[in-house]
């Protein structure tokens, strides 16, 4: 195939808009599609009805599907009851994160007591009203 100049370009850009406001061209990919010779106005017809419903709706497939799920009454209810009771599960009170001190790690600072930080001693979770950390007793030996 040889490179198209301006003339012919327009004219097959022309050509592909026609087909395209007129819907004489086979769905983007289809058999019938890959069957056109490669520079047939209607391939390029078939890609520019692709892009806009892709700008338009996004994935073709993904919206059928919604369309179809949501058309199943049956589908549909078992989902949205589903997703009500996921939905009254997470409302449901959690029990209050428990503030730990973690060996090797500087102390942590207690939420609400100012001043205060928990410290890892000896296998311990102590409150002390300083943030420095204290050598456990190998650290010690071991400097």
């Amino acid at each position: 195939m040889t490179p198209l100049d301006g003339g012919e370009f327009t004219a097959l850009w022309a050509q592909a808009r026609a087909a395209y406001f007129g819907g004489d061209h086979p769905p983007y990919a289809s058999r019938a599609w890959r069957a056109l010779p490669p520079d047939d106005p209607r391939r390029l017809a078939a890609a520019m009805e692709a892009a806009e419903k892709w700008r338009k709706y996004g994935d073709e497939d993904a919206l059928l599907q919604w369309f179809r799920d949501v058309s199943d009454r049956a589908r549909y209810a078992l989902d949205r009851s589903r997703a009500h009771a996921e939905l009254v599960e997470a409302r449901k009170p959690r029990p209050a994160w428990q503030l730990k001190a973690t060996p090797g790690w500087p102390p942590v600072a207690i939420p609400g007591r100012p001043g205060w930080w928990r410290h890892h001693l000896d296998g311990r979770q102590v409150d002390l009203p300083h943030n420095r950390p204290r050598l456990t007793h190998q650290q010690q030996e071991a400097a």
